[in-house]
Parts: C-alpha cells; structure tokens; sequence
C-alpha cells in the first residue's frame, strides 16, 4: 500500500472572484473595468464606457472610489431639504388653520354686532 502525500493528491484551488481591497489579481492588465450601479443619480460619477486599457480602467476606478463620499453627501443634502422642506409645509398649514379659526371667530362677532344693532 503507497501512501498518498499532499503534494501528489491534484486538487483544484476553488474559484474565487475579486473585490476592490482583495483583487484576483493585482496584474492591471488582467482586471476589469468597473461599472457603474443602475441605482447611482445621474452625473453623480463618471459616465460608464468601457476604455481599451486597463490602467485606464484602474483610473476610473480610482475616481469612482473617490466620489462616494461626494454622491453620499449629495444624497444626504437631498434628504434634509426635503425634510425641511416638508416641516416649512407643516408650520405653513398649521398658520393658515389658526388665521382661519381667527377669522371666524371675528366674522361670528361681526354678525352678532350687527344683528344687535338691527334689533335695537
């Protein structure tokens, strides 16, 4: 019987696929270019195309990398105007509900003031 080391056992490395802090390969030839997500706001990085070189893709990268805090300030700025925006409409409406008490209450004095005035 003939013992089997490690070394003669063939096994395959099972398949992994890169990510940005741990690429497959650091070889800027062999890596893809990155794409856009459909969910990012227009203009919000650069526009996807797709470049012959791949330093050139590596670049891009680099720059898309760059702009997510931008992209993520620009949507937080969005969320707090439209929040402002929302607590102006609520104070607006709540103003115009108490002048509308205010003038019926004077309107109802008004009424009276002159039914008072016809009766007598």
């Amino acid at each position: 019987m003939t013992a089997l080391t490690w070394e003669a056992v063939p096994h395959k490395a099972p398949r992994r696929t890169g990510t940005i802090d741990h690429p497959l390969t650091h070889d800027p030839q062999k890596q893809a270019p990155m794409t856009t997500s459909a969910f990012e706001p227009t203009r919000s990085a650069t526009p996807d195309f797709s470049t012959a070189g791949a330093p050139a893709s590596r670049q891009n990268r680099t720059r898309d990398m760059q702009l997510i805090p931008e992209a993520l300030a620009r949507a937080h700025m969005r969320e707090r105007r439209r929040e402002a925006e929302a607590e102006r409409q609520a104070v607006r409406l709540i103003a115009a509900r108490r002048m509308q008490r205010r003038a019926e209450r004077v309107s109802l004095r008004a009424r009276r003031a002159l039914a008072m005035a016809v009766m007598n």
